[in-house]
């Protein structure tokens, strides 16, 4: 592009960014409020969301100031890289870099350290197996070709510009998720406020219209039920190994909160779909992962999907619709309440896993279809703000790359 021109010079690292080894032997008398590990910075974002006290950690430490860059030299193939926006401590897994004025912008260098050249050298230079880490000596070395000021001003303004709408929308995003938690987190509740843990009635009762049944209530009636997916000989890899087309299988991993994803594509024949016609899934029908952390991770089958077969460690929930409506017992089980009481009859640790005998026990507070409308209504919106802001925010993404590799491609 235009600004790659003969202008560009060829600079060591240690000419472009300080090193800054101000060391902190005790943390907690530090002075500062912030400490920012790896943990806290997130792959290809240059915004710090989240930091720990001073207090909760031991060891050397490295103060760094507003404006200074956060590089995570351990793992590097992580790209975590963050600017301060505050005074603190860092993880002497980090380097605490300011940029050198006279050869590289404050403004410019995090968007060069996020760039593919930038990024494959400091992989290429990292030193160990397991835990791969990257030697400021050697990065000193590396040499880098840069612009000249002017134009870095200018390429910076470019990504300061889609680096704010793309934080912005990530924040939409983030914010209509909350929304959208504590809209579910309502409704999962609201009925059980004079319920106790027992799962008794209290004298103050239910809301009016609403009723405590179990899922095996809400699953009663004509063309309804539970069921798991088939176990042992029935169903092995011999019947779904080969093929590439038929009936598809449904497994644990192709169910996502919310959504359907038939990721592990698996099928097979018409035949073996006949024999397993009792752990069919249809359109309409709920899905509920019956282990993983967490466990009860629920989603509806969408219209127009095929029939299909769900495998061992899956529930099929086929609800009386005159009772209650799929989608409001997917947003309940997918609520922190819903959660929470899905994690309570799990045993295991590593890997909880609940039956389907304490999962037909689980009781809903359910209110009237009116107001199940209502619920699925407004959290469907909020789904969708989240969705399309989440979308919009990865299009911003994809614009930034695309400009990097576009300057420094060639370089």
């Amino acid at each position: 592009m235009a600004e790659l021109d003969t202008a560009w010079r060829t600079w060591r690292f240690e000419q472009i960014a300080l090193n800054v080894k101000d060391r902190v032997d005790d943390p907690s008398a530090s002075g500062v409020d912030h400490y920012v590990g790896l943990e806290h910075l997130d792959p290809d974002s240059l915004r710090i969301r989240r930091w720990g006290s001073p207090e909760d950690v031991s060891a050397t430490k490295l103060l760094f100031e507003p404006g200074d860059i956060i590089f995570g030299r351990r793992r590097a193939y992580q790209r975590k890289l963050g600017v301060a926006e505050f005074r603190g401590i860092a993880s002497a897994h980090s380097l605490v870099l300011r940029a050198k004025r006279n050869v590289a912008l404050p403004e410019f260098l995090p968007f060069f350290m996020q760039s593919d050249l930038f990024m494959d050298r400091a992989l290429k230079i990292s030193v160990g197996s397991l835990s791969p880490t990257i030697n400021w000596k050697t990065l000193a070395k590396q040499e880098f070709k840069l612009p000249p000021v002017e134009a870095q001003r200018s390429i910076a303004e470019r990504l300061v510009a889609i680096e704010a709408a793309m934080v912005a929308l990530e924040e939409v995003a983030h914010q209509a998720e909350e929304a959208l938690s504590a809209e579910s987190q309502w409704w999962a509740t609201a009925g059980h406020r004079n319920v106790d843990e027992r799962g008794v009635v209290l004298p103050a009762g239910l809301p009016s219209g609403w009723r405590l049944l179990t899922t095996r209530e809400l699953c009663d009636g004509p063309h309804s039920g539970l069921t798991l997916g088939p176990f042992g000989s029935s169903l092995t890899v011999k019947d779904y190994g080969h093929l590439d087309e038929g009936t598809p299988v449904l497994f644990v991993a192709d169910v996502r909160r919310y959504s359907l994803a038939h990721v592990s594509q698996k099928f097979i024949s018409p035949q073996k779909h006949r024999e397993l016609s009792s752990h069919e899934a249809l359109p309409g029908d709920v899905l509920v992962t019956e282990m993983g952390w967490p466990p009860g991770e629920a989603c509806i089958v969408p219209e127009g999907w095929p029939p299909s077969i769900i495998k061992a460690d899956l529930i099929r929930a086929r609800v009386n619709r005159d009772v209650v409506l799929p989608e409001y017992l997917v947003l309940v089980l997918n609520s922190h309440w819903g959660q929470q009481q899905l994690v309570r009859i799990s045993p295991g640790t590593t890997r909880p896993r609940m039956t389907l005998r304490d999962f037909e026990r689980v009781r809903i507070a359910v209110p009237p279809l009116g107001l199940q409308r209502e619920a699925i209504e407004r959290t469907a919106a909020l789904r969708s703000a989240a969705s399309e802001a989440a979308e919009r925010a990865s299009a911003c993404r994809t614009v930034k790359s695309t400009y990097l590799a576009s300057i420094w491609g060639g370089a």
